[in-house]
């Protein structure tokens, strides 16, 4: 199937008599005819659904869904994206591991990884992603165990050099994990280009209504766990009676563990509710980003024009530092974000926000409705003034994500905001 049919079709395949749309399984347990059976699904045995918080019909049905758009073997659905980065990461490193990181990522996957993980025995060095690998290299230790970067940045709207970055990881011996929110598997697989775990916040354009949090970690099943340097993964689980996830599943080793494991322990489960919400969300996918992509490029080039604004940061624009990666990697397309500067500086930019009116302000991006925020002041509230150069947020930044309104009103607010701006 193409892509844009497997946003309607997979994952779930009705029966003959049964509903046509995805059923909402909302239930926490399910029954069974025999203790056998039971203990059968505790002992990995067999599949099936015993307890919502490890898997559900409904929530199941949508994993397989995204693992078919982003072509990997498993998928396990979160109850957000940074459970989605949080469990991704823990699943292979432990206290005493290190981990390697783009400086240019969301604030609050910056917080999890620079301090809570610290707190946790996990070391983290964050690098400039446009380095040259001989540089990146050089951040690499014994006991690095990861590599971790976004395809967009959030909010800094650079594309990342995906081969580089995989090449950076599997010349460790270790998987390259990519969060893909922004770009969707509609205009970018980084699976195609190396990757080896890809993650989203399925809370943004997966969803796209801004209705249900969530995310979501996809397994390529490419990268040989068994090297020597994961024996969680390649040396026997006694809580499973000495299961070895590479020997017993193979491909699917690191997403069954994450499933059988971490989620079994930790429990940040998605309801089936908000899994219904995601597939319906998911069935237009294609279609909404089109009309993202067609927005946010006349966005761009309007707000390009503007005397009051010192710089605009959209890969999609012609000049733009990412243009060539964005060519490379998102030839069809981008997400509808845009990074712009207001070059009076921050009261300026709290000025111009101040003075919208259908565009909404709030924290939030990727939603079908046009919102914009300031994010030295709301998501990258707790980062220093440092750590928000390193990751390419000035005061004067503004982040606006373009949804699939009429243009033209999209356009008469924003101008009208400059105008009193400038007044």
């Amino acid at each position: 199937m193409e892509f844009e049919t497997k946003c309607l079709h997979a994952g779930y395949t009705p029966k003959n008599g049964e509903p046509r749309v995805l059923p909402i399984s909302q239930s926490t347990t399910f029954t069974y005819d025999s203790t056998e059976a039971i203990g059968k699904l505790f002992d990995l045995e067999e599949a099936g659904y015993f307890y919502t918080r490890l898997a559900n019909p409904t929530t199941g049905a949508v994993e397989a869904k995204i693992a078919a758009l982003e072509g990997g073997v498993g998928a396990l659905c979160t109850s957000s994206g940074q459970a989605a980065t949080f469990l991704a990461i823990l699943n292979i490193l432990e206290s005493g591991d290190h981990l390697v990181a783009s400086s240019c990522i969301y604030g609050g996957s910056y917080n999890l990884l620079a301090h809570t993980f610290q707190k946790m025995g996990i070391q983290v060095t964050f690098v400039d992603q446009d380095l040259p690998l001989a540089e990146l290299q050089k951040a690499l230790q014994p006991n690095t165990k990861a590599v971790f970067a976004e395809t967009i940045a959030n909010p800094a709207m650079r594309v990342l050099d995906i081969e580089k970055f995989a090449q950076l990881a599997h010349d460790h011996q270790v998987p390259f994990i990519i969060d893909n929110t922004f770009a969707t598997p509609y205009f970018c697989r980084p699976i195609e280009f190396g990757a080896d775990i890809v993650i989203h916040s399925t809370t943004k354009y997966l969803d796209g209504h801004a209705v249900a949090t969530g995310g979501v970690i996809v397994d390529s099943g490419k990268f040989p766990w068994d090297n020597g340097k994961f024996p969680q993964l390649s040396t026997p689980d006694e809580t499973y009676h000495g299961i070895v996830y590479t020997e017993t599943f193979g491909a699917a080793a690191y997403i069954t563990k994450a499933r059988v494991q971490l989620m079994r322990d930790l429990g940040a489960t998605p309801s089936p509710q908000n899994s219904f919400y995601l597939n319906l969300g998911m069935e237009t996918l294609p279609v909404r980003m089109d009309r993202h992509f067609e927005n946010a490029m006349a966005v761009a080039q309007f707000i390009q024009e503007q005397e009051t604004v010192a710089t605009v940061t959209y890969p999609g624009l012609p000049g733009d530092t990412s243009y060539e990666l964005k060519e490379k990697y998102l030839p069809r397309g981008l997400c509808g974000v845009i990074s712009f500067e207001i070059t009076a500086g921050r009261k300026a930019a709290a000025q111009w926000l101040d003075a919208l009116k259908m565009v909404s302000r709030e924290v939030h991006v990727a939603d079908i409705r046009t919102c914009a925020l300031h994010p030295a002041t709301s998501t990258h509230r707790q980062m220093s003034d440092d750590e928000l150069t390193a990751a390419g947020i000035s005061p004067g930044l503004i982040r606006i994500s373009v949804g699939i309104e009429n243009i033209q009103d999209i356009l008469a607010d924003l101008a009208q905001a400059f105008e009193q701006m400038e007044g």
